[in-house]
């Protein structure tokens, strides 16, 4: 029974783990973009993005 508990509870993690690195991973090219198309036009800096509510 613990075992069996514990295996759960290990898929759980892995799948939060998973999504997390997703989600890391999106915002990091989010904050690319966001770098790239600033240099070129002012527009938002880098910090100003970081600053910004996530959803």
């Amino acid at each position: 029974m613990t075992d069996v508990k514990s295996q759960q509870k290990a898929d759980r993690l892995k799948a939060a783990l998973k999504e997390n690195l997703k989600r890391r991973k999106a915002q990091a090219r989010g904050r690319q973009a966001v770098k790239v198309s600033g240099n070129e036009s002012g527009s938002l800096s880098v910090s100003a993005e970081r600053d910004k509510p996530s959803d």
